[in-house]
């Protein structure tokens, strides 16, 4: 009877620790409702979490993000644009504007982004490409430049009129590090409400962003949600914390709140920004002592930590080329993976970042090292 009864406590003992081990699987590793996501770490470009990332799919409103960042960069926020008739009645959800109706991009790019004005899509298309077709090859052309293999715009809103419009998961991860480093971006996708002008009327247009996340997560910061029945719920949300700000794109998501949610914590949770990098300290050489031009830190898990290696690759041809006297580059491999490549000068320097790359973690500034260090 006692043998009986160890064996059964034994059993029950069992069931609790596979219990206790799958939920750990969980927390490590979530699993997700989207039939594709991703999150991205957005300042080193590092993705954290890939769930059939690079599959081809409707995107519906998150399309909005690169018009957008297009609208951003090509035009002039405070210039006064004009509602073209055939914006007005566009299909699906509208801030109802009205034939002539005249706004700044500024107000217009709240009603893109907080409630996914699809009549505000066309405006801004049509002010800054000059029609739909001309605005889509400048959607195009900034997919090209950001390194988006898997997309294709046909048109500014997302709308389902094309199945040669469409993106994936790890592609929209990183046309959103690249937005959310724009700080009109960002002032905008992180705005709960805000009021705009409604022409020829004594009250304003009250904007509510449909972002749930906003509410729903300490430190949401952003981005954009997205409806159609071909697409489905698709939802990019961010969230900043301890100065770490993560994103996470899902696509054909039924509970996407949620998969935000532990996507984010679990981003958050298993990796910690790490150093990697002292701009003050000198790297060994042969030769003599070199230093690298910036610092530069890494998400990592734990377990990652020891699998961190160093290689000094001297080019003198390149001192010519490039600024600062840069002698060759510090490679950084996490594994057999570079993730990191840091010009090295012959004495310590400062170098004041450029508007436009306000950190040397950026996967984009990896990409411009790759091409002059010719790998």
């Amino acid at each position: 009877m006692k043998s009986r009864k160890g064996k059964i406590a034994l059993l029950i003992l069992c069931v609790q620790l596979l219990h206790l081990f799958t939920l750990g699987k969980v927390e490590a590793s979530p699993g997700v409702s989207a039939q594709a996501a991703v999150l991205i770490d957005v300042d080193s470009g590092r993705i954290l979490y890939d769930k059939r990332g690079n599959e081809r799919m409707r995107v519906a409103s998150l399309t909005k993000i690169m018009t957008a960042i297009v609208a951003i960069e090509q035009g002039d926020l405070s210039e006064i644009v004009s509602t073209p008739e055939y914006a007005v009645g566009t299909e699906g959800s509208s801030i109802y504007l009205r034939p002539g109706e005249k706004l700044s991009l500024e107000h217009l790019l709240y009603g893109l982004m907080l409630r996914s004005g699809n009549d505000v899509a066309v405006s801004i298309a049509d002010h800054i490409g000059g029609s739909l077709e001309g605005f889509a090859r400048l959607m195009n052309e900034k997919a090209e430049y950001i390194g988006l293999s898997g997309t294709h715009f046909t048109n500014p809103h997302g709308l389902d009129d094309s199945d040669n419009h469409y993106s994936t998961a790890a592609d929209l991860a990183k046309l959103t590090a690249y937005s959310l480093k724009n700080p009109a971006f960002q002032t905008i996708a992180e705005t709960k409400v805000i009021n705009i002008p409604n022409e020829g009327y004594d009250w304003d247009r009250k904007l509510l962003n449909k972002n749930k996340m906003l509410h729903l997560y300490k430190g949401s910061d952003g981005v954009k949600t997205g409806y159609t029945k071909l697409a489905g719920r698709c939802l990019v949300s961010s969230a900043t914390r301890d100065g770490r700000q993560l994103a996470v794109v899902t696509l054909n998501a039924p509970n996407d709140w949620e998969d935000h949610t532990n996507l984010l914590n679990y981003g958050f949770q298993q990796f910690t920004e790490v150093k990697l990098v002292n701009q003050d300290d000198p790297i060994k050489d042969e030769e003599s002592p070199l230093y690298p031009i910036n610092s530069f830190s890494y998400p990592l898990k734990e377990e990652e930590r020891d699998h961190i290696r160093q290689e000094v690759k001297k080019e003198s041809n390149l001192k010519q080329l490039l600024p600062g006297g840069v002698i060759g580059y510090l490679h950084l491999y996490l594994g057999d993976q570079l993730i990191g490549k840091i010009g090295l000068v012959k004495e310590r320097v400062e170098i004041e970042p450029s508007s436009a790359e306000t950190s040397s973690n950026s996967f984009f500034s990896l990409f411009k090292a790759l091409i002059w260090g010719g790998i």
